[in-house]
């Protein structure tokens, strides 16, 4: 499928053939959303708490997180003890080794991980707590490690409850369809970096989290995980604060091409919470809920290879202090 064409497709879906009451009932399932406090991330938490699973609504932000879980009490009724925030900020490691060491100490099994949170379109300037362009290292790095650190409990609760094949999901999005392969050279601050537009980093981390999904699907897809990636579509989200210098443009582009965050969850809810998402370890996911082929750079093994590489060895000295 084109470029031109995948984009009016996935801009432009046809009418959802899944919904949440599709979802099977998730009692004694336990999930984690990253970025659950806001937009498609409080709908996929509200959709999993709808189901009865027990959800780590993960964010940054007390306050804001601590708001949505009461707005989100109230809304389903759920039990107090089905819905938990983790303290998480992705852009910083320290702080992605505090919520997985939590969250280990409270739970000996994951079903679900929505690597859904994610960056977009912030001032040039800003990095990460260790020096990482903050949309790489936020919308990849982050995820990935926080992957790495929750995949002993993955695995073993694929061996505990073989019935149900623990899923990670990963939000990616139309913008990886750029023909442009990452660029190491930007990943920390450089010149290089400093010389690209948000759009092209934006992109490739958007890329790139495929690329790392696919890699993730072959190396642990036979040990009883299903990896996937997603574009949840164009939504309505506060993910488009720093984008848009004029009020009426996004207003125009918001009225015509974004839609409600319900919907935004839904292809990702297809892959991680229903019965059918145990068998998509490897595919690309697009709204709503329809399999599809990625960018082409993100099937090239040797490219996964080089990039799964370099983020090992980002972490690779945390890993074994762990």
């Amino acid at each position: 499928m084109g470029l031109i064409q995948s984009a009016i497709s996935e801009s432009f879906p046809p009418k959802p053939h899944f919904k949440v009451e599709d979802i099977p009932d998730l009692t004694g399932k336990v999930g984690i959303v990253t970025g659950g406090n806001t937009g498609i991330g409080k709908a996929t938490v509200k959709a999993l708490l709808s189901r009865n699973a027990r959800v780590y609504l993960a964010a940054r932000n007390k306050s804001k997180a601590e708001a949505a879980i009461a707005s989100l009490k109230q809304e389903i009724g759920c039990k107090d003890e089905n819905i938990v925030f983790l303290e998480l900020d992705l852009a910083d490691l320290d702080s992605i080794e505090r919520a997985a060491k939590e969250f280990r100490s409270k739970e000996r099994e994951l079903h679900m991980l929505f690597n859904n949170a994610g960056v977009m379109g912030p001032p040039n300037e800003l990095l990460t707590v260790q020096g990482y362009d903050l949309q790489f290292g936020t919308n990849v790095l982050g995820h990935f490690y926080l992957t790495k650190l929750l995949l002993p409990t993955l695995l073993s609760t694929a061996k505990s409850a073989p019935e149900w094949k623990p899923r990670v999901v990963t939000t990616s999005s139309i913008s990886s369809r750029m023909p442009f392969s990452p660029d190491f050279n930007t990943f920390k601050d450089s010149p290089a970096r400093r010389r690209k537009f948000w759009i092209q980093l934006y992109g490739q981390s958007k890329l790139a989290n495929i690329m790392v999904s696919n890699e993730f699907a072959k190396r642990y897809g036979d040990e009883g995980l299903a990896f996937s990636s997603v574009n949840p579509g164009n939504i309505r989200t506060d993910l488009y604060q720093h984008t848009f210098a004029s009020g009426l443009v996004k207003g125009l582009v918001g009225n015509i091409m974004l839609h409600p965050a319900h919907l935004g969850a839904l292809t990702q809810l297809w892959a991680g919470a229903s019965e059918e998402g145990g068998s998509m370890n490897g595919k690309y996911l697009v709204p709503w809920a329809r399999i599809s082929t990625p960018n082409p750079i993100a099937l090239d093994e040797e490219g996964r290879k080089v990039l799964w590489e370099w983020l090992e060895e980002q972490v690779a000295d945390r890993l074994s202090a762990q």
